[in-house]
């Protein structure tokens, strides 16, 4: 995935994901809102299969990378855990 950097004040930052559309981007969003910090965050796609999706987020305080990058590790530790608990339901 390429992921290319449209804004970044450090209150607000744009990205623009190469190649992603609703998946990535809905459940980012979504993740987003739950730190209190965020104002705003959202994405457009302008067309799905002619257009790249641009993730938005605004901070009130801090950085917005960093709220960025937390809303990621956050969705990474839902990941695992849904993981190993289908691997232990599966078998």
């Amino acid at each position: 995935m390429e992921i290319k950097i449209l804004e970044d004040t450090g209150s607000r930052l744009k990205v623009e994901l190469i190649g992603k559309t609703h998946t990535l981007c809905n459940i980012l969003s979504k993740e987003l809102w739950s730190d209190s910090n965020v104002v705003i965050a959202g994405y457009t796609l302008e067309h799905p299969t002619v257009s790249n999706a641009v993730l938005t987020i605004e901070v009130s305080k801090g950085d917005a990378k960093k709220a960025l990058v937390g809303a990621i590790d956050r969705l990474e530790k839902i990941n695992k855990e849904f993981l190993s608990k289908f691997k232990a339901a599966a078998k």
